[in-house]
């Protein structure tokens, strides 16, 4: 039985993970975008499973200002109801975006819910993943492939490409998983990133518009169930020891770019420290 955090727990392939766990008798924390849809979830698991350990936190993850309040109601509960341990943090939470907003603090959204969220939810509960010796699994893809990060200028404020944001989030997601291995792994830490292949959600559907509207919601309709790789972030948290890999695909290791390399890694962890105020540092 492990102590499970998943972030974007309210639909699809978290509300999958959350259901998958679940059933295995973990013990669940979902965090949701609002309190109605974490209701709305916590009522469908359990309608399907009356026992299960799950409690959902509502908070809107892009906005970092949440990622610090939500954090400490969440060590709260780690500290008073999970011994201090998380097993597993799953940092799932992602949006696509048809054009350019930013966040309260002046962030691109899916640079800061696709990376930034993570990166500093993860900085804020760095410690009781350690004292489990547990890990980090963030929801990537394949799209972080054939790209690079655009250094100068992170945020696309200029000539923005939702797609190539997008793909740039996701080998950000890469880069901190390789970045958090280098840094944390000698504490008994592993981090982990999933390529869930197509799958049919309506993330490229949520407060889009236009074409990428239109195509997310012609093509998603080959992808599979959210069910399907549910079996992966499963695998991940059920191992007894910490599988082999950093790009994880139907529970076995895939290549992963190039690009994803130290230098860039700590590059993008310099900038990531910065744009949150923090110093993630190693050990705290």
């Amino acid at each position: 039985m492990k102590n499970v955090i998943v972030t974007g727990a309210t639909s699809g392939i978290g509300f999958a993970v959350c259901e998958a766990l679940l059933s295995s008798n973990h013990k669940v924390i979902g965090i949701g975008r609002s309190a109605e849809s974490c209701e709305k979830a916590r009522r469908s698991l359990l309608e399907k499973n009356a026992n299960a350990d799950i409690i959902f936190f509502s908070a809107d993850l892009m906005q970092l200002e949440e990622v610090k309040k939500i954090s400490s109601e969440i060590l709260e509960h780690i500290s008073m109801h999970w011994n201090g341990k998380l097993d597993v943090l799953i940092n799932n939470a992602g949006c696509v975006r048809s054009r350019y907003c930013t966040t309260k603090e002046g962030y691109e959204h899916q640079f800061a819910l696709n990376h930034l969220s993570s990166f500093l939810l993860t900085y804020y509960l760095i410690n009781p993943l350690i004292k489990a010796q547990g890990r980090v699994v963030i929801t990537s893809s394949e799209s972080h492939k054939g790209i690079k990060m655009n250094w100068n200028d992170l945020m696309f404020t200029r000539f923005y490409r939702p797609l190539r944001v997008y793909k740039q989030s996701k080998l950000a997601n890469m880069l901190f998983a390789f970045g958090l291995n280098d840094r944390h792994s000698v504490y008994g830490l592993r981090a982990y990133c999933v390529d869930p292949g197509l799958v049919n959600t309506k993330i490229g559907e949520k407060q889009t518009y236009g074409l990428v509207n239109m195509v997310w919601s012609l093509r998603k309709k080959k992808g599979v169930t959210p069910d399907v790789p549910a079996n992966s972030y499963l695998y991940l948290v059920e191992s007894d020891n910490h599988p082999e890999g950093l790009y994880i695909h139907k529970n076995k290791p895939k290549e992963y770019s190039s690009y994803v390399n130290r230098e860039n890694a700590d590059r993008l962890w310099k900038i990531s420290e910065k744009l949150c105020s923090i110093e993630f540092g190693r050990f705290q």
